[in-house]
């Protein structure tokens, strides 16, 4: 649902808040439940620590294991980018919630990973994971163009072609 929080009406707020409540939905963030649309989630590692990008091998697996998990449930994976201390991807998805139990079981299985290699037992290592849906064609290009000059937005490279830890490489090769 496309609108602007503050224009609404208080009954119309009211209502929307009311049918959250109903659906098990969120209150105050997007719904879970966008079927069949594109998402685009983000998470970060806790306190913004370079957890994922503590060594090049790590954050090029972890690549392989964020979409290997979404591309399992998701119709399409449109881009992605992981950077050391957090992560973009943008699915089309069937089931917001399908996505965000795939995912909440990778960050599971490897903070445990990362923290038995770290020596740091009991570490908190993700922060949160935020689905936010695509509202139309020309957001979800806009949505790409974002996640693929992420790295170059926090200074890692200068030109968005140069981070190896995306799809930049296969959407070049499909344009």
């Amino acid at each position: 649902m496309a609108y602007n929080w503050r224009r609404l009406a208080p009954e119309e707020r009211a209502a929307i808040l009311a049918q959250r409540q109903a659906e098990s939905q969120p209150w105050h963030s997007p719904p879970y439940g966008i079927r069949g649309r594109w998402v685009h989630f983000s998470a970060a590692c806790y306190e913004h620590k370079r957890i994922i990008g503590s060594n090049p091998r790590r954050i090029a697996c972890f690549g392989q294991e964020l979409c290997a998990a979404l591309g399992k449930i998701c119709e399409s994976i449109g881009a992605w980018c992981v950077l050391p201390n957090h992560y973009h991807i943008l699915v089309l998805t069937l089931s917001v919630q399908e996505c965000r139990k795939a995912l909440g079981k990778m960050h599971g299985r490897l903070s445990h990973r990362w923290n038995v290699e770290d020596s740091k037992r009991g570490r908190k290592c993700w922060h949160s994971c935020l689905p936010k849906p695509v509202r139309n064609e020309h957001h979800r290009w806009a949505v790409i163009n974002y996640i693929h000059n992420n790295p170059v937005h926090h200074k890692y490279v200068t030109k968005w072609q140069e981070w190896p830890y995306s799809s930049a490489p296969a959407f070049l090769d499909s344009v």
